[in-house]
């Protein structure tokens, strides 16, 4: 698979990474042993990009991916993320600096690695200076327990200011046809920065491929059950930009998630898609869409098919808290 760099000075890292999150939790029940059979078949494959955090699972997605690459550590560009605490059923966001040591060390023990190869802040609290945990970071950086940084969903504001503290490698954010927001500011800040764009849930998780049940069809351990996108009027509405973009796919000869993936990689050097899942064939399938180059007519197709703005709900049940900036 091709390569391509993360930031000013940042990794090599595969075109496309494996988001792992879907392994334990939010997509229904996942299998263990199928799930580390889908990361060893990515290296196979030229997939060495590997997006983890401590929140995924409650500390179990890091032991699992840390189980996946026992014996494959150099073969892996390992990304991580610290921020989002969760404490029984509530979530609070903690960007303080003794906190940030503490949850490295954790993640550092639960993936049995001695660094990390990208750290990324998951979530911001405004309440702590951006400058005092991005700070704290770079102290992680001089140790030896990280080699680069990250932030996510962060502004362009911040984006800057925690740049001017550290030098960033990438800023991982959700884009997709369907999720175009950060295209006004966000992005633009950082190419400006020369920092590379993480994409997650680069297929709207999984709506682009046409798949995806009704919400009340979802099994309630699926958080897409509560997606605004899936519901009533924004459901009906969303489906009828799915059918044009499936065919379009069709007439391509490839699915609606190769397509996704593909225009994404179209949109830059710079931008790196992670796409999750925890079976083999869907593994497989995204991984054929790296080689997949989009002529100009069909990229002027999907802009026409879904130009930005026509996707109705929120990405999220709430964003309210979230430590999403917008």
């Amino acid at each position: 698979m091709n390569k391509r760099v993360l930031g000013t000075g940042g990794p090599e890292v595969s075109a496309l990474g494996l988001g792992c999150m879907g392994m334990s939790e939010f997509y229904g029940q996942g299998d263990e042993q199928e799930s580390i059979s889908v990361i060893h078949r990515a290296i196979e494959l030229g997939m060495n990009f590997l997006d983890t955090a401590d929140m995924y699972g409650r500390g179990h997605n890091e032991e699992l991916v840390g189980r996946a690459i026992k014996d494959r550590r150099d073969d892996v560009v390992l990304a991580t993320k610290f921020g989002v605490k969760r404490e029984g059923d509530t979530r609070s966001i903690e960007n303080s600096p003794e906190y940030i040591r503490a949850a490295c060390d954790a993640s550092l023990q639960r993936l049995g690695v001695e660094h990390i190869d990208l750290y990324y802040m998951h979530r911001r609290n405004p309440d702590v200076p951006v400058e005092e945990s991005v700070g704290a970071m770079g102290e992680l950086v001089q140790q030896g327990k990280v080699r680069h940084l990250g932030l996510s969903e962060v502004n362009a504001r911040t984006l800057r200011a925690a740049d001017a503290t550290h030098k960033i490698a990438a800023l991982q954010s959700e884009y997709s046809l369907f999720s175009r927001d950060i295209e006004r500011e966000i992005l633009p800040a950082a190419r400006e920065l020369g920092i590379a764009l993480v994409a997650y849930s680069p297929i709207s998780r999984g709506f682009l491929t046409g798949t995806i049940p009704a919400a009340d069809e979802l099994p309630d351990d699926d958080f897409r059950k509560h997606f605004p996108r899936n519901v009533g009027e924004n459901a009906e509405h969303n489906a009828k930009l799915t059918a044009e973009v499936l065919r379009i796919a069709q007439e391509a000869g490839i699915t609606g998630a190769q397509l996704s993936l593909a225009w994404l990689l179209a949109q830059g050097e710079d931008i790196v898609p992670i796409p999750g899942t925890k079976r083999l064939k869907y593994l497989e399938e995204n991984v054929a869409s790296a080689s997949i180059g989009l002529p100009a007519e069909q990229l002027a197709e999907l802009e026409r098919a879904v130009p930005p703005g026509a996707v109705r709900g929120e990405r999220y049940a709430s964003m309210t808290g979230s430590g999403i900036e917008s």
